[in-house]
């Protein structure tokens, strides 16, 4: 009798565990109702991965914001890959989540996941990146053809405008730190191929020296910057590094300015340049994007020039249009983050404050 009621309960405990598992993983087991609702909401998150500081600050901005408004975060971690995502999207769809949000690894490939989110009625909320053949606002709400209907509402940067800056701070800045120069020579390292960061800050920067936005390497109108050099670091250090590295053996002396489309290559490649014999800050100009803490403490120590603010801490903006999508109330298809500009004359006063 005894052994029997030992295998009961031990069944007992397998089946409740089974449950738990079957629930999804980082839901959330407290009681009550989201904030702003008359119940408890699900919401199914696909992050990327945790490539770089930045990402590590918008997952920890997104779970601490759930929390926060008592919202049942299932979160799923892509690991880089589209794939996982889509299966991740799949999984989320079939617990018959309240909303997903997701932010894209690359623009392409969505339009039949989020057509399943359309048939089964769950909103959608892009995050950070957009996707492919989106300008953010729908011109026809009724047209399912068109990409922006796809998706109820995109939270993050203007990933050109990103670019742009980082151009204007060259432009007005390169001179002052390598003066005499006829033609500022530019290498790149790209984020992830097919991402709307990378095509984004890609298009933006030449765009505004004047170079071929659809070509790789070029020289601008004026004659003065040239990108002699472009390649992708896949958005993490240390690929940063190891592309800098190549840079460096093969193009050295000729590098007059980097640009990285986001501060973790940056720091990986001025390890790379440091190794190389040659002083960051100094003999190239570094700028990256995003102004995470990594980056104002290079900017401090003079080893980074400037870094164009890129925002993370998106949570609350995502909890609070979830809210709003769920109670059927208005929201702006495009919610489009505040930031600024940083470099070494205002990267120490503003660095105490950074929460990331």
């Amino acid at each position: 009798m005894k052994l029997a009621k030992k295998a009961l309960f031990a069944g007992l405990i397998l089946v409740i565990a089974a449950g738990m598992a079957f629930a999804g993983g980082g839901g959330d087991s407290k009681g009550g109702v989201t904030k702003g609702m008359d119940r408890k909401i699900v919401m199914g998150y696909s992050q990327i991965g945790a490539e770089s500081e930045w990402r590590t600050a918008c997952t920890n901005s997104v779970k601490a914001a759930a929390e926060e408004w008592n919202i049942d975060l299932r979160f799923s971690d892509a690991q880089q890959q589209q794939q996982n995502q889509l299966q991740a999207i799949r999984t989320f769809i079939q617990q018959k989540v309240d909303i997903i949000a997701f932010t894209p690894v690359v623009e392409t490939g969505w339009e039949a996941i989020l057509k399943e989110c359309l048939d089964a009625g769950i909103p959608t909320i892009c995050v950070d990146r957009s996707i492919e053949g989106s300008d953010r606002v729908a011109a026809n709400p009724n047209d399912k053809n068109d990409p922006d209907n796809w998706f109820t509402a995109f939270i993050g940067s203007d990933m050109e405008q990103e670019g742009n800056r980082a151009a204007k701070w060259v432009i007005a800045n390169a001179a002052k730190i390598k003066p005499g120069k006829s033609v500022y020579n530019i290498a790149e390292l790209q984020g992830t191929v097919g991402s709307s960061a990378q095509m984004g800050r890609f298009k933006g920067f030449r765009d505004t020296l004047g170079i071929n936005p659809t070509s790789a390497l070029g020289t601008s109108k004026d004659g003065k910057f040239k990108i002699i050099l472009s390649q992708t670091g896949d958005f993490t250090r240390a690929q940063g590094k190891q592309v800098m590295e190549a840079f460096m053996k093969s193009n050295g002396n000729d590098i007059d300015v980097l640009l990285a489309h986001n501060d973790d290559m940056a720091i990986g490649a001025i390890q790379a340049i440091q190794e190389a014999g040659k002083v960051p800050g100094k003999d190239i100009v570094i700028i990256g994007i995003d102004a995470v803490k990594g980056a104002f403490e290079a900017m401090v120590a003079g080893t980074m020039n400037a870094s164009i603010e890129c925002n993370p801490l998106l949570g609350p903006q995502v909890m609070e249009t979830a809210v709003k999508i769920l109670n059927k109330q208005p929201v702006e298809k495009w919610v489009v983050s505040t930031e600024s500009d940083y470099d070494q004359t205002n990267a120490a006063a503003a660095y105490p404050t950074r929460q990331y």
